[in-house]
C-alpha cells in the first residue's frame, strides 16, 4: 500500500505523522517525507512481508528505547501503529548537503580532496567502532546505507532496522547484500555478526578508495553468465582479491575496470597491505580481519602524509616519495622532504599547513577531528617553520641551552631536528 499526501499516520506513544511526499522506494518498503509537531522527518514503511514481524518489531522498539549508539546513525525514533498488518518507523531526514554513496561510486560526485575522502573513511570506521563497543552488530552493511558530505567528509548511516545484539540473528533474516556479505554468510556457515561486519566494512572502504568491488576481476568477466552458483563461488567458496599478491587469476581487466587500475597505486603500501590482509587472510579466517581501531590508526597515518601545494592546492602523498627526494607538483613547485614528528606510535610529516589532532597530542584520546596544532611558515623567512599550539593545553620543550619553554595556546614551537616536545601526556621528537 502507498500513502497519499496529507494522510495522517499514528505513532506509538500518541504522536502522529503527516505525509508530505514520497522520497524513494526499495526492496523492503517506501520512504516518505513526513511532519511531526511541525518538524520534518523520514518515514520508512514496510511493503515486504516480514518473516518474523513480532521479533523484528520488538528489536526496533528496543533500539528506539536505547537510542542511537552514535550521532552518525539516522536511528529509528518512533514506530507507527499498524495499518493492514504492516507498520513503519520514523527517523531524521538526510540533509541536502549529503550525497548517496552510490553516486560517489559512480563518480557522479567527487570529494573536495583526498584529505576529505580519508576523513569520511575515519567517520565510517569510528561509527562502527562505537556500534560494536556497545555490543551491537549492523548485519546488513552495504553502499545503500551511507550518505556522505563530500565537502567535509561528514557521514550519516541509514537503514538501521537490522541492528541487533552481536551474536543474535536479526529477526528479519537478512544476511546482507551480495558483494558485501562475508564468505561464511554466502556459504551458509554463519549468520551476520561483528566479524562479518568487519568484512563488509573493508568492502565499503575499498570501494570508497578504489571505486570498485574487491572481488570482481577477470574471474567475474570470464563468467559467461553470473548464475547463483557462480556468485556463490566468486563471493563465498572461492573468492580471490583482485590485488592478491600470490594469485593473479582475478586481476582487474584493462578497459573494463579502469578505477582500481588507476587508483590502487595512489595509496601508500601500509593502506594496500591492510586491504591485502582483509581480502586474503581475512576471507579465510574472520579473526584476521582488521578491527575498527586498526583501520583508524592506519587512516590517521595516511591523512598525515597528505601534502597540499600552497600554490595550486594539488595533493601529494609523501609516503609514495622516497625519503630525501624532492617533492614535486604538476604546477612546477618543489619542496624538500619535510621534518617528521615521531611519538612511538605515529610518524607525522611536518610541512606548512599540516595539522595535528587530539589523537596525536593527547594521551588515550581517539579524537581525530579536533585540530590541536598547525605547522606555519614565518612570514619574513619561508625557511623557518613552527608548530602553533591551537589547543587549550600548555606544551613544553627544552631549548639547546637546557631552558624549559612553555608554549600556551597561540604560541609557536620552532621546528628543529632533534627537538622533543611534551604535549598532553605524549612526547614527540622532531627528526629529519
Amino acid at each position: 500500500m502507498e500513502f497519499n499526501k496529507g494522510q495522517i499516520i499514528n505513532l506509538e506513544g500518541g504522536k502522529s505523522a503527516k505525509i508530505i511526499s514520497k522520497l524513494g522506494e526499495g526492496g523492503q518498503g517506501i520512504v516518505y517525507s513526513v511532519k511531526i509537531d511541525g518538524k520534518d522527518y523520514a518515514l520508512k514503511w514496510y511493503t515486504c512481508k516480514l518473516s518474523n514481524k513480532k521479533e523484528f518489531k520488538k528489536n526496533l522498539q528496543t533500539n528506539i528505547a536505547n537510542g542511537a549508539p552514535d550521532s552518525k546513525f539516522l536511528w529509528p525514533l518512533y514506530l507507527t501503529e499498524e495499518i493492514n498488518n504492516s507498520f513503519g518507523y520514523v527517523m531524521e531526514l538526510r540533509p541536502k548537503n549529503f550525497s548517496d554513496f552510490s553516486d560517489i561510486l559512480n563518480n557522479k560526485v567527487r570529494f573536495s580532496s583526498t584529505d576529505t575522502l580519508v576523513t569520511s573513511a575515519l567517520n565510517i570506521v569510528n561509527a562502527f567502532r562505537t556500534l560494536h563497543r556497545k555490543g551491537l552488530s549492523y548485519q546488513d552493511l552495504n553502499d545503500g546505507n551511507f550518505f556522505i558530505d563530500v565537502g567535509n567528509g561528514d557521514i550519516l548511516i541509514c537503514d538501521n532496522d537490522n541492528v541487533t545484539p552481536d551474536g543474535m540473528k536479526n529477526a528479519g533474516n537478512i544476511g546482507g547484500k551480495p558483494g558485501y556479505m562475508a564468505p561464511e554468510i554466502v556459504c551458509g556457515k554463519s549468520h551476520p555478526n561483528s566479524l562479518t561486519d568487519c568484512h563488509s566494512l573493508a568492502v565499503i572502504l575499498f570501494k570508497l578508495f578504489c571505486r570498485h568491488d574487491p572481488l570482481m576481476g577477470k574471474a567475474y568477466v570470464d563468467s559467461v553468465c553470473i548464475t547463483e552458483k557462480r556468485e556463490w563461488e566468486l563471493y563465498g567458496a572461492k573468492p580471490v582479491f583482485i590485488f592478491n599478491p600470490h594469485d593473479s587469476s582475478n586481476r582487474p581487466v584493462a578497459g573494463i575496470h579502469p578505477n582500481p587500475i588507476k587508483l590502487w597505486p595512489r595509496y601508500p603500501k601500509f593502506i594496500q597491505d591492510a586491504f591485502i590482509k582483509s581480502f586474503c587472510e581475512g576471507l579465510k579466517d574472520p579473526n584476521q580481519r582488521l578491527p575498527e581501531n586498526e583501520w583508524q590508526k592506519l587512516l590517521i597515518r595516511f591523512r598525515g602524509t597528505l601534502l597540499k601545494c600552497p600554490h595550486c592546492s594539488a595533493e601529494l602523498c609523501i609516503a609514495l616519495v622516497p625519503p630525501g627526494d624532492t617533492l614535486r607538483f604538476d604546477c612546477g613547485s618543489s619542496y624538500s622532504y619535510p621534518f617528521a614528528l615521531e611519538d612511538g606510535k605515529h610518524k607525522t610529516p611536518l610541512f606548512p599547513g599540516a595539522k595535528l589532532y587530539s589523537c596525536l597530542t593527547s594521551k588515550n584520546i581517539d579524537d581525530y577531528l579536533t585540530v590541536t596544532g598547525e605547522v606555519i611558515m614565518n612570514k619574513n623567512n619561508s625557511s623557518l617553520w613552527g608548530i602553533k599550539n591551537l589547543s587549550n593545553k600548555i606544551w613544553t620543550f627544552t631549548t639547546k641551552t637546557g631552558e624549559l619553554k612553555k608554549i600556551e595556546k597561540g604560541s609557536v614551537i620552532p621546528i628543529a631536528n632533534g627537538l622533543e616536545i611534551n604535549f598532553d601526556g605524549i612526547t614527540g621528537k622532531i627528526s629529519k
